[in-house]
């Protein structure tokens, strides 16, 4: 629904005279393309007309993101009351937004007229955007929450790639399991989609064959020594003779659905390479680990290896903590909603009220001093905004009135026009 705030210099008219003026504009016509409301404009301080002219200039650009914290809150109340399926409209302190507009009113105790007009608007302002501030909070926290939520059911539900695997590996599946997981040993969970089992079958155990070495003392040059204990270091080329970390015969498939693959896959998980002597300084041996690099190996052959540790009991947690995510995500909801039709209708209070600072600031700057002038509201006819404007502008306007500046338009009148 679109409004029109139209302002006119009385002109040494009465109240009554000008009003009537204005209700002629349009209301003379074949059919009903408007409908014309009074539209309080209190007795605000002036000022200089200086500082009035610096609070004009930037009052549109504050009444553009005012707007835009109504709409993110009426947006997000919208889309709370689709996600539940019943239709909440939002108000202002219990009235609907036609209503509270066409009534509108001065609220002089939350906003008094007699401060100055750039505190005035400073605090409407200040207060819309601890409102913003508060909104983008809730919604980044409900929106994790949300997250939480369909990460855990999705790994619930989903296929072997993402499912948590304590929810479907149950203990009849895994007592037939031998798994490894000691310093030198590792067993992992690799799953993979449907039509790539020859694939990984015919390359996992060649998977990372350049990574582990598997050399021994070079007895070519001692065969005297050979099968007796001797110093290793030098004697030793661990890296001589490569190959992969997966222990041959290890590979077994354990699990599989409609979309996926689970196998099992010992590894050797890491490799210490002794120490040895140059000249008289002992180089201390150190310790290789190569499930990353295997890992990483198995990632680019598209191997998702699954980070799984088997806990018996902590399918129940799992389904507990999915319960309870939801409890919380419905209660965030139930509260987000909530709050937003609270603050929906102080953001809306807020936006009225900047827009009668700028009627009241333009019709100073147009009109002059002292004030004198009658503020009107025209509710528009859908449909009819282009009709309404152009009969504003032929019954108020002055032919003289070229109708744009920089690229504007531009009216001999004070005009607002705003949609709701």
């Amino acid at each position: 629904m679109s409004y029109f705030i139209v302002a006119i210099s009385n002109g040494g008219r009465t109240f009554e005279q000008t009003y009537e003026k204005l209700h002629k504009a349009v209301s003379l016509r074949e059919k009903d393309i408007s409908e014309m409301f009074k539209f309080e404009i209190p007795s605000l301080m002036v000022g200089t007309l200086d500082s009035l002219m610096t609070l004009s200039d930037g009052m549109d650009k504050t009444d553009s993101i005012v707007e835009n914290i109504v709409r993110n809150i009426e947006k997000t109340g919208m889309e709370l009351s689709a996600y539940s399926g019943k239709t909440s409209e939002l108000t202002v302190g219990g009235v609907p937004v036609q209503r509270y507009i066409q009534q509108f009113t001065w609220d002089y105790a939350k906003y008094p007229n007699r401060r100055p007009l750039k505190e005035v608007a400073s605090l409407i302002s200040g207060g819309v955007s601890a409102i913003d501030e508060e909104l983008k909070q809730l919604s980044v926290s409900f929106a994790d929450k949300q997250s939480a939520l369909a990460e855990a059911k999705r790994r619930r539900s989903g296929n072997l790639l993402v499912v948590d695997l304590n929810d479907i590996l149950t203990h009849d599946v895994m007592r037939s399991v031998n798994i490894h997981d000691t310093e030198y040993l590792k067993t992992l969970f690799i799953a993979i989609p449907r039509g790539n089992e020859d694939l990984f079958l015919n390359s996992i155990e060649s998977l990372a064959n350049d990574l582990v070495g598997y050399g021994g003392p070079d007895w070519s040059r001692h065969p005297d020594q050979l099968g007796t204990s001797v110093k290793f270091g030098s004697y030793v080329d661990r890296k001589k003779k490569r190959g992969s970390p997966v222990v041959p015969g290890s590979v077994n498939l354990i699990k599989e659905d409609s979309e996926s693959c689970l196998f099992i896959v010992t590894i050797l998980r890491s490799q210490y390479e002794a120490g040895h002597y140059e000249k008289d300084e002992f180089i201390p041996g150190n310790k290789i680990d190569f499930e990353d690099e295997f890992v990483k190996k198995c990632r680019e052959k598209r191997f998702v290896v699954r980070d799984f540790k088997y806990n018996p009991s902590q399918s129940s947690k799992s389904a507990r903590s999915l319960e309870q995510l939801q409890v919380e995500v419905d209660a965030m909801r139930s509260g987000l909603t909530r709050w937003c039709k609270t603050h929906y209708g102080e953001a809306f209070v807020a936006w009225m009220h900047i827009k009668v600072i700028r009627v009241f600031a333009e019709s100073v700057l147009r009109y002059g001093l002292p004030v004198d002038f009658t503020a009107v509201l025209y509710k528009v006819a859908n449909g009819s905004e282009k009709e309404v404007t152009n009969v504003l502008d032929k019954s108020l306007g002055s032919p003289q009135v070229n109708d744009e500046e920089d690229g504007e338009d531009y009216y001999d009148f004070v005009f607002i026009k705003f949609v709701v």
